[in-house]
């Protein structure tokens, strides 16, 4: 990706990321906290609610963001606000571990990452807020085990694409119900886009964030749902973004539509809406971004059970093909070469039994033309073939890898192989890509199956497709994963009832998916 913020910016960004990361750790002395404490704050600061994410063993992030009038900009004085974080093995808070203070600074639009140190490995926490006189709801959280440790299970649950326009985020309801340790989000937090002629729910605003303020207006409007609020006060999240983030389909520094914004436009918009995303995501101050850049991609280890790659799929990319010929082409990556040789060093590197990827765009060959001949979507892996190929042949040495998706708005479960031209080719892994929170909204099942189940006899790797909403919940141990496609009966009511459409097997040693 070309392009970089001019020196000021840079030089400031970087002095950020280090006030950030010392003020979360609790290691900066806020010498102006009475004095600010004796300058009131609007009502209803913690509007936003709090959240968690990026476990590891001893250190976890706590999140929030003070917005009494959280539409409208944030409804804050511009003056650094001092933020008291508290963390307790117990949720009454009679057993505090932790506490310290954290600045809520104008320039990250008042949101807090305090980066807490000195915990215990493989336990469940509870945090809240304090700052002039409110006090924050509870969240939950917990630890990853320690590294040496073997696990005994790990329960993990997968969930992409929640379109405020399209239905209410009601699969989150189902999803803290079954308790997850961590919540693996792999892109469309927020949707960019215009409201359609008929939606469930209006976005906010007249048009298309491109403004700092804009974007920020937008995610505050997805974090007052009441289920996905709920959802990060229970477990915590580790995030990665897709295009909606940013603008639909965009590659690099590339947009959708280059015609219509130009290079030094796409630039600021880039800059404006990666701020806005470290803003709200639980995140280390290691993704403050850089002007038109942040840095995403990253590892977490679950001990010696589960290892955690979070990809980017968007910012090192190729501009997308428009032909087979294209999607052929040696030159095309998805991850760029850097990131790429990171992947492969934390593959081949680790001494987990399972070795998760989660990309946010679908790995295994999707062939929309009956019979003879391919047709791709070039968005997803199949427009960067040889650079999937190559990747795929990797997995043949890699213990238990396994892609976790979304991007789709369906459920595709697949085994991936070794070369998809070949249907007797080896299996060399497994796919999940789940469908979405809330995004295509309530769909028609039987006209679904009538176009896609045609094509299965072209794409034999596919073990489970469906349309409904939902998420994906895996239950993690040594010996294998038992995974479970939950749907909901509908996003269209702010309530719906959930139900396990489908229950699958990954066999550690034994690559590739099977149904139950």
């Amino acid at each position: 990706m070309s392009g970089s913020a001019v020196p000021g910016r840079r030089r400031f960004l970087t002095t950020g990321a280090a006030v950030v990361g010392a003020a979360a750790s609790g290691q900066v002395l806020l010498a102006g906290t009475a004095r600010a404490a004796q300058s009131p704050l609007p009502a209803g600061v913690f509007s936003l609610g709090v959240a968690s994410g990026d476990p590891l063993p001893d250190a976890v992030v706590l999140w929030t963001r003070l917005a009494p009038d959280p539409l409208h900009g944030g409804g804050m004085p511009q003056r650094a606000v001092a933020v008291e974080w508290q963390i307790s093995e117990d949720s009454r808070f009679r057993r505090q571990v932790r506490r310290g203070y954290a600045w809520a600074r104008p320039e990250y639009g008042h949101s807090v990452h305090a980066d807490v140190r000195g915990l215990r490995p493989d336990r469940h926490y509870w945090y809240r807020f304090r700052t002039s006189g409110q006090l924050s709801p509870v969240g939950r959280t917990r630890t990853a085990p320690a590294a040496s440790a073997a696990g005994s299970r790990l329960r993990l649950a997968l969930a992409s694409c929640q379109n405020w326009q399209h239905g209410y985020f009601t699969p989150y309801a189902d999803m803290r119900a079954q308790d997850p340790d961590l919540v693996v989000f792999v892109g469309d937090y927020i949707y960019e886009s215009t409201s359609p002629i008929t939606s469930i729910r209006e976005h906010e605003g007249t048009g298309e964030p491109f403004s700092l303020v804009q974007y920020r207006n937008r995610y505050a409007q997805y974090k007052t749902d009441p289920d996905l609020k709920a959802m990060h006060a229970a477990a915590p999240f580790v995030v990665t973004f897709d295009d909606h983030e940013v603008d639909n389909d965009f590659a690099g520094d590339l947009p959708q539509d280059p015609d219509k914004q130009s290079p030094e436009a796409f630039a600021a918009r880039l800059t404006a809406a990666y701020q806005a995303y470290y803003e709200h995501m639980p995140v280390r101050a290691t993704a403050v971004p850089n002007g038109p850049h942040i840095r995403m991609h990253r590892r977490l280890d679950f001990g010696r059970l589960v290892r955690l790659n979070m990809l980017d799929t968007r910012q090192f990319r190729s501009d997308q093909a428009t032909s087979q010929a294209g999607a052929l082409d040696p030159a095309m990556t998805m991850l760029g070469a850097e990131q790429k040789q990171w992947l492969l060093d934390g593959l081949h590197g680790s001494q987990a039994r399972w070795n998760l990827i989660a990309s946010q765009i679908m790995m295994a060959e999707t062939d929309v033309k009956l019979g003879d001949g391919k047709a791709w979507f070039y968005d997803a892996w199949d427009g960067y073939q040889v650079e999937r190929n190559a990747l795929l042949a990797e997995f043949a040495n890699v213990s238990n890898p396994v892609v976790l998706s979304g991007d789709r708005h369906v459920t595709m479960i697949s085994d991936l192989k070794l070369d998809f031209a070949d249907p007797r080719s080896a299996v060399v892994g497994a796919e999940f890509v789940g469908t979405s929170i809330s995004s295509g909204g309530d769909q028609n099942s039987a006209a679904f199956h009538r176009q896609m189940d045609p094509l299965k006899a072209d794409n034999p790797h596919w073990k489970v497709i469906d349309n409904h909403r939902g998420y994906h919940l895996f239950d993690i141990r040594q010996a294998g994963i038992d995974a479970q496609v939950r749907i909901a009966d509908t996003v269209t009511r702010p309530t719906s009832a959930s139900r396990t459409l489908a229950t699958l097997r990954v066999d550690s040693g034994k690559p590739g998916v099977r149904t139950v």
